[in-house]
This record gives C-alpha cells, sequence and structure tokens, in this order.
C-alpha cells in the first residue's frame, strides 16, 4: 500500500508508456508520480527529489538503462532501479541485474503487474530503511550503554581511592582524571581553600597551559570561581555569558561544582571545554558526584590525622582503631548507596534492548552487548559485595550460633553467583544442629569469604562443596572444597598472610565477594577456632575451620 512519502520516479521518453505507468497506474494508486525523458535528467532528478524507486527504459535514446544504472552507482545513489524491457529481452534484463538492478517489468504489462512490482521493491525498500534505523539505534544504544558503564566504572575506581588513600594530592589528581574522562572535558582544575589566608589555591589540574600549570600550590582567580563559591550552587556558562570572564582565555564552555564540608565551600572543581558545547544534566549531576567524593576524602583524610595523632598515645590506640573501622563502614555504606541505583537502571536498559524481538544484531555487535552485560554483572557483583564489618565485635565470648543456620544462608546468598560462573554450589549437613558460641555476623562474614574464595578459582562445571561435620575431638568442622586448579606448598603455606603477596594459579573471572583470607583468620581466631588449606596442584583446595561445640 503506498504512502504519501513513497515517490516513484519513471524514466521513460514514450510519452504513452510514462501516461499509462505514471498517471493511470501509480498515482491512481496513491504514490508520487514524477517522469522524466532521459537518463541525464534522472540522474539529475535524482540527485533532487531522492525518490524511493525508479522505473526505468531499458532501450532509451541516448544514455540506455544500463548507463543510467552505471551513473547511479557512481555518485552513491542507492535507489532501487526497476527496469522497463520489452518481452524477449530478457537476456538483456539479466545484465541490468549485474549492474544493480532491483527488479523488471515485461513490456506491454498490466496495471495489477506494475503495481506487485513496485509494491515489492517498496516493500523491500521500508525494510532496508528499518533495518538501517534499527541499526543505528542499536549502536546509539551501545555507546550510550558503553559510556554508562565506563561512568560507573570510573565512579567505582573513585570510591575505592576515598576509602584507601589518605593523600590528599594524590586523591584530588585521580578524582579530577576521573572527572575529565567522564565528562570529555578538554581541561580541569581543583581548587581549595587556605583556612589560614581564605584563598583558594590551586590544587591539582589536568592539561591546563604551562604558564598555569605551574602555578599548583599559589591562589588562582579565574574570575569566576569565586561566584560559585559565594553562592555554594553548581554553575555552567558556555557561550556568549562566559566571554565577560577571565576563564573565557581558556576555553568557551564551563562547569564549577562547589566541594562543601558541613554547607561550607572548601574547594571548587572546574571544567572547560574549548568549544561552546553545555555539560548536560547528567554529567552536571556525575560531577556533583566526583565534589561529593572529594569532600568525603577532606574529611576522611582530616579523620585520619586525627586517628595518627592519638594513635601516638597507647591509652587512646583502642579507640581510634574504632574510629577508623566506622569511617570506613560509612565510606562503604555511601559507595555501595551511589553506585547501586546507576548499576540497576543500566542492566534494566540492557536487559530491553537483548530482549526486543525485533533488533537483529551482527555477530560484533551481538558481542559488545555481550561485554556489557559482562561488565554490569562485575560492578553489580562488586557493589553487593560491599559488605559493611560490625564495630568493635572482634572479640572472644558471643552468643549460641547454630552453624547449620548459618551455612544455608551463606550458601543460599552464593547461589546465584555459582550460577552464573556455571559452577555447583552444594552443602553437606548433620542433621541435629551443630551449636558454637561467637558472633553470628562475624561468623557469617568468614563463611562468604570461603565461598568466594572457593568459587572465584573453581573450574568452570566443577563444583565447591561446604561440609559441617562434628571432629572426634568434639569440635566444629566446616570444610569447603573447590575442583580449581589448586596451590604449590609454598602458596599454600602463606595464603591466609595479612599482606600476601599471593595469587592462586588458575582462573579469577571476578573479585571477592566476600571478606579475604587474612580476615577470616582474624575472624576465627577470635572466636576460639582455627583455619588452615589443604592444597594440591591440579587437584583443587581445600579450607577447613575447627570452633569449639558448646552444649
Amino acid at each position: 500500500m503506498a504512502t504519501v512519502q513513497d515517490r516513484i520516479l519513471i524514466v521513460e521518453s514514450d510519452p504513452l508508456i510514462s501516461d499509462l505507468i505514471g498517471r493511470q497506474t501509480l498515482q491512481a494508486a496513491g504514490y508520487q508520480v514524477f517522469v522524466v525523458g532521459d537518463a541525464n535528467a534522472a540522474i539529475a532528478k535524482a540527485v533532487q527529489l531522492v525518490p524511493d524507486v525508479i522505473l526505468a527504459n531499458l532501450h532509451l535514446s541516448g544514455l540506455t538503462g544500463k548507463d543510467l544504472l552505471v551513473a547511479l552507482n557512481s555518485q552513491n545513489i542507492e535507489t532501487p532501479v526497476i527496469m522497463i524491457a520489452p518481452k524477449g529481452a530478457e537476456s538483456d534484463v539479466i545484465q541490468t541485474f549485474r549492474l544493480g538492478a532491483a527488479d523488471y517489468i515485461l513490456w506491454p504489462a498490466r496495471e495489477p503487474e506494475i503495481i506487485q512490482v513496485v509494491e515489492r521493491t517498496i516493500k523491500q525498500v521500508r525494510e532496508r530503511r528499518e533495518r538501517e534505523r534499527l541499526s543505528k539505534q542499536l549502536q546509539q544504544t551501545n555507546q550510550e550503554l558503553q559510556n554508562r558503564v565506563r561512568e560507573l566504572t570510573t565512579i567505582f575506581s573513585i570510591g575505592k581511592a576515598v576509602i584507601s588513600v589518605t593523600d590528599q594530592s594524590v586523591l584530588f589528581e585521580k578524582i579530577l582524571d576521573g572527572a575529565v574522562k567522564v565528562s570529555q572535558a578538554d581541561m580541569g582544575w581543583f581548587l581549595m581553600r587556605d583556612e589560614a589566608s581564605k584563598l583558594f589555591l590551586l590544587a591539582a589540574q589536568r592539561n591546563l597551559p604551562p604558564t598555569v600549570s605551574a602555578r599548583v600550590g599559589q591562589p588562582f582567580d579565574d574570575g569566576v570561581s569565586s561566584l560559585v563559591a559565594m553562592s555554594g550552587e553548581l554553575l555552567t556558562l558556555h557561550g556568549d555569558p562566559i566571554r565577560r570572564f577571565k576563564i573565557a582565555a581558556l576555553g568557551q564552555s564551563t562547569l564549577i561544582v562547589p566541594v562543601r564540608v558541613q554547607k561550607q565551600v572548601i574547594g571548587l572543581l572546574v571544567l572547560v571545554r574549548r568549544q561552546p558545547v553545555p555539560f548536560n544534566g547528567s554529567e552536571q549531576n556525575l560531577m556533583e558526584a566526583m565534589a561529593d567524593y572529594a569532600s568525603i576524602s577532606l574529611v576522611n583524610s582530616q579523620l585520619f590525622r586525627t586517628v595518627e595523632q592519638r594513635a601516638r598515645s597507647s591509652q587512646m590506640l583502642a579507640d581510634s582503631a574504632q574510629t577508623r573501622e566506622k569511617i570506613m563502614n560509612e565510606v562503604l555504606s555511601s559507595v555501595k548507596r551511589e553506585l547501586n541505583p546507576p548499576i540497576t537502571s543500566a542492566r534494566d536498559a540492557l536487559d530491553k534492548i537483548t530482549k526486543d524481538p525485533t533488533l537483529r544484531w551482527n555477530p560484533t555487535q551481538r558481542q559488545t552487548l555481550t561485554d556489557l552485560q559482562d561488565a554490569l554483572v562485575t560492578l553489580s557483583r562488586t557493589s553487593e559485595a560491599i559488605l559493611p564489618l560490625p564495630v568493635g565485635q572482634f572479640q572472644q565470648g558471643g552468643m549460641r550460633v547454630n552453624l547449620n543456620d548459618l551455612i544455608r544462608e551463606a550458601v543460599n546468598r552464593y547461589l546465584p553467583f555459582a550460577q552464573h560462573n556455571n559452577v555447583t554450589l552444594v552443602a553437606g549437613l548433620p542433621l541435629d544442629p551443630v551449636m558454637v558460641q561467637g558472633d553470628a555476623a562475624l561468623l557469617t562474614q568468614a563463611l562468604h569469604g570461603l565461598l568466594s574464595n572457593g568459587i572465584k578459582y573453581c573450574h568452570p562445571g566443577g563444583q565447591v562443596a561446604i561440609r559441617l561435620e562434628v571432629s572426634r575431638e568434639g569440635q566444629a568442622h566446616i570444610a569447603v572444597t573447590d575442583a580449581g586448579s589448586g596451590m604449590d606448598p609454598a602458596h599454600t603455606a602463606r595464603v591466609f598472610e595479612p599482606r600476601p603477596q599471593v595469587e592462586a594459579p588458575g582462573p579469577r573471572r571476578f573479585g571477592g565477594l566476600g571478606v579475604g583470607l587474612p580476615l577470616v583468620k582474624t575472624i576465627i581466631t577470635q572466636q576460639n577456632g582455627s583455619v588452615w588449606a589443604e592444597s594440591k596442584l591440579g587437584q583443587g583446595s581445600t579450607f577447613h575451620v575447627l570452633l569449639p561445640i558448646i552444649k
């Protein structure tokens, strides 16, 4: 069925034939019809009009229909051409197909035959355009997802740095690198307020001219940041408004985000683009998150300095350690809250695309979507693994704990991760409850660490088994066995060291989901238990835990 967008160009020197095909047949069927008498006029009209279909007589005077096909190809005009040829000229028609003809009509032809051929070709045109539209949409979606993954990866990396890095200069450099990368700015810098002079000093910079970058640690006034410092509100400028300020010498678009601690502006994150391309709402939100990380890092750094000062006094050592645990947990919780919503949003968007039956992917596009899914799964697992440790719970004693229940809960938690990695997770538990005295939360963390380690190094298609039994000595015996590559004796002996420079051989498909093995040992020791590992190269590993049983 014709639509108002369907335009037909007829190239025919015989006015009777062009009138029969054009006015009486196609125009009556609802098509927009345009008629020219020769190939030269057809080429000019095709460039101007961009018709949906061209009907051309094979035996045109001057340039023939074959010449027209060659000329259209040379000008990259992809409009399908239907050749009109007299009956008996089938061999000539076959030659036109080699030159790119889409279909043909043998003349004389009846109106239904003409309409049938045209509609068939129009349908092919529409299908091709729809494929091109879907392909373009898929490419755009892929690019958006890649950008989102890059943003999430950058934010997560900065979040980890906020927890572990106490050197402000190093941390500002890392945050600034991430901000410039994610926002696609040409340059950027951090300004920090000096408490003594109350002036804003250049704390870090990226891609500033040498005359400016040499001023790190000195006062720096770009002409507009002071306004943001006074207002405490984000500011974006581009085009004509920015030309009133000194910052215009560096670029034509800027985003300035305040860094606040307790509602007081103590720093400024400034990003600049050389071209007048404004920073959109999404980029502004991301940069505000970066500024929040900078604020957290400042508070974290100050708190770490306080802890270090207190640690010099043995009397206050316990209090300072507890404070450090509390700070770390608060930061971990903040990072998790920041990561979960965007990860969920990105995964939902990707699921919609991959489940859309109308989309057709080539192998390259399918691999790209698979890579994006894997990246988001890794981010999701890493975010889920951020589990705050209880403050002040590293102590002997505790409550009555049912190990059977703790193991069941741990297995249920890690079953999806095991399935994702093609690993079978099984549990062997006694019928009667095995009771121990300890801290349930800490013992749960230890079980998470052991299961995470087992799944991480287990071969695909293999099995991780956790078993609980009562030993001959009357102790609770937990054994976690994996079907991994195993370790040599040197690795096995050092696997529980606080900072082992050890990496067990074999596949490691994702980061740890629970606490590390050194912390597992610390927890078990604090619960009056013991832990050790047994392993052989090529035969997997078994981690053993013994805990005293209570009646």
